[in-house]
């Protein structure tokens, strides 16, 4: 293993590590801290920013591993099937509990828990 191929693996568990509050807070219905927010890093963003931004940091994810570090995920066609249904179902998923939260207020908070 090459120097390339060690950092492009790291790297990409860093963007794996940084889906998962992401995506989480997201399919929650809860707002997060993003870059897109105002101010960037510091104010938080929707619960559709925060899936489309964790499905980001899992396509660089993916491009890292797979693409350049050549981990294996054998076929592509269904895998790109499979992740093309996992990020549309999220973003249906992040819209219905914010709607829900909307709805119902006092039965989930839109913001995230201690703020």
């Amino acid at each position: 293993m090459g120097g390339s191929d060690a950092l492009a693996l790291f790297f990409g568990g860093v963007l794996l590590a940084n889906f998962c509050p992401h995506f989480i807070a997201g399919m929650s219905g809860l707002r997060f801290y993003t870059p897109f927010a105002s101010p960037p890093f510091r104010g938080l963003s929707s619960p559709v920013v925060n899936v489309l931004y964790a499905l980001l940091n899992l396509a660089g994810a993916y491009a890292l591993l797979v693409a350049v570090a050549g981990m294996t995920l054998q076929p592509a066609l269904p895998a790109a099937i499979a992740a093309t249904g996992f990020g549309l179902w999220s973003l249906f998923i992040a819209r219905s509990v914010t709607r829900l939260a909307r709805e119902r207020p006092g039965r989930a908070s839109s913001q995230v828990p201690g703020t």
